[in-house]
C-alpha cells in the first residue's frame, strides 16, 4: 500500500507498507524531507511496523514521535504528516484528486442567508447527497459576522453598528469577527468530506485546505503566505482569515474572508478590538493590520476572484454546479428557526 501527503509549504511525504494479520508490516518512509540524525528514519520505519491497522493518527504520530532520538530534528514534515501518509495508504484519508468538485456562486444573498447555507451545504456532503462545493459568495448587504462562542457585547459597539447599517449575524464556526462591506470582501466555503483532513491537526488542515488560495495570491504578484493558525498574510499585512467546523455525520465547513477594500476607520466604530487582542500584533490599530487586495493588485474584486477560481481549477478540478431549490428552503427555514433567532445570535451574552 501506497500513501503520499504534501505538508502545506512544506516537503512530501510517502509511505509504502504492507499489511498482515492486522498490523502494519514493512514500513517505509520517504520524501525530499530533512531529517537529523540519517538513523531516526529506520527507527520511525520500526516503530510504525506492528501498529493496528485501526490505529488513528494520534496513536501514529505518538509513535513516530517516541521513536526519535533526543535532538532529532524534523525540517519540512512532521509526526503528524506521517500518520496521515500512512492513514492514506491503509486508504483511510482522501486527497483532493480523490472528489470531483463542485462551483457554486449563486449571487448576492443576505448575510443571514449565507450562514444558513453554509451549515446546509455541509450537511450534505457529510451525508453524501452533495459533491465536494467549492461556493464564492457576493454579500447583498453590510454586516458584522462574529464567531460561534463570541460574545455579541464584548465584540459589537451595538449603536454604531446600527448608526451605520451594519447587523450582527452569527456563525456556526469559532473565531473572531468579520467587518463585512459588500464591495470590499472575498468570501468562499469549502465543503468536504471529513476524510480529505483526516489525521491532520487543526492547525494542519487550515494551511492544507487554503493552500491553493495562497498560490492564487501568488499569481497576482501578492507575497502571500499563512500564518498559524488561521490568517492569510502578506510582509504589509492580514488579508483574510479562516475558520473551520467539523461536523458530526462527516462534513467539514471551511471559510475565508479576504479584504478586498475596507473602511478601516469605520470598521473601528463599530467592533469593539481591544488592547489585549491587538497585544501580540505589533501594533495598536486594527486597521493597520489588515492589507486589502485592492491595494496590492490594482484589479477589480471580479478578477481576484475569477483567478482563484482559475487557481482551484488548475490545481484540482472544478465543475459547475447550483443549489438545488431543497437546499435553498432547508437554508431558508434555517434562517427562520436558528440565524434569525435572539437565542442564536446571543447565545453567548
Amino acid at each position: 500500500m501506497h500513501g503520499e501527503f504534501k505538508v502545506p509549504g512544506g516537503k512530501l511525504v510517502v509511505v509504502d507498507l504492507d499489511v498482515r494479520d492486522g498490523a502494519l508490516a514493512d514500513v517505509r518512509l520517504s520524501g525530499d524531507f530533512f531529517l537529523e540524525p540519517d538513523d531516526a528514519l529506520p527507527l520511525i520505519d520500526a516503530a510504525l511496523t506492528g501498529l493496528p491497522v485501526a490505529s488513528d493518527a494520534k496513536t501514529i504520530a505518538a509513535a513516530v514521535t517516541a521513536a526519535l532520538p533526543e535532538g532529532a530534528i524534523l525540517l519540512g514534515f512532521s509526526a503528524e504528516a506521517v500518520a496521515t501518509a500512512v492513514r492514506r495508504a491503509l486508504q483511510r484519508a482522501t486527497s483532493w484528486d480523490d472528489y470531483r468538485w463542485e462551483l457554486v456562486q449563486p449571487g448576492p444573498l443576505s448575510p443571514l442567508m449565507h450562514l444558513a447555507l453554509d451549515q446546509v451545504l455541509a450537511e450534505e456532503v457529510g451525508e453524501g447527497r452533495r459533491a465536494p462545493t467549492l461556493r464564492f459568495w457576493e454579500w447583498a448587504s453590510p454586516a458584522v459576522v462574529i464567531g460561534s462562542f463570541q460574545s455579541v457585547k464584548n465584540e459589537v459597539d451595538a449603536d454604531n453598528a446600527e448608526r451605520y447599517g451594519f447587523p450582527v449575524v452569527r456563525r456556526i464556526s469559532g473565531g473572531g469577527a468579520m467587518f463585512i462591506e459588500p464591495a470590499g470582501a472575498v468570501t468562499y466555503s469549502l465543503y468536504a468530506p471529513v476524510d480529505l483532513v483526516q489525521g491532520m491537526t487543526f492547525a494542519d488542515s487550515y494551511a492544507f485546505l487554503d493552500e491553493w488560495a495562497v498560490q492564487g495570491l501568488k499569481s497576482l504578484g501578492i507575497d502571500a503566505s499563512y500564518v498559524p493558525l488561521n490568517d492569510i498574510a502578506s510582509p504589509s499585512g492580514k488579508i483574510g482569515g479562516a475558520a473551520q467546523k467539523r461536523l458530526g455525520n462527516g462534513g467539514v465547513l471551511h471559510h475565508v474572508t479576504m479584504a478586498y477594500d475596507m473602511d478601516g476607520d469605520r470598521m473601528a466604530e463599530v467592533l469593539r478590538i481591544g488592547r489585549e487582542k491587538l497585544s501580540d500584533k505589533g501594533t495598536t490599530s486594527a486597521a493597520k493590520r489588515v492589507d486589502p487586495l485592492r491595494s496590492q493588485t490594482g484589479l477589480d474584486r471580479a478578477e481576484i476572484i475569477d483567478r482563484l477560481v482559475d487557481t482551484f481549477r488548475s490545481a484540482h478540478g472544478l465543475v459547475e454546479g447550483a443549489l438545488t431549490a431543497d437546499e435553498l428552503a432547508r437554508a431558508e427555514q434555517l434562517v427562520a428557526e436558528k440565524f434569525d433567532t435572539p437565542a442564536w445570535l446571543h447565545r453567548v451574552p
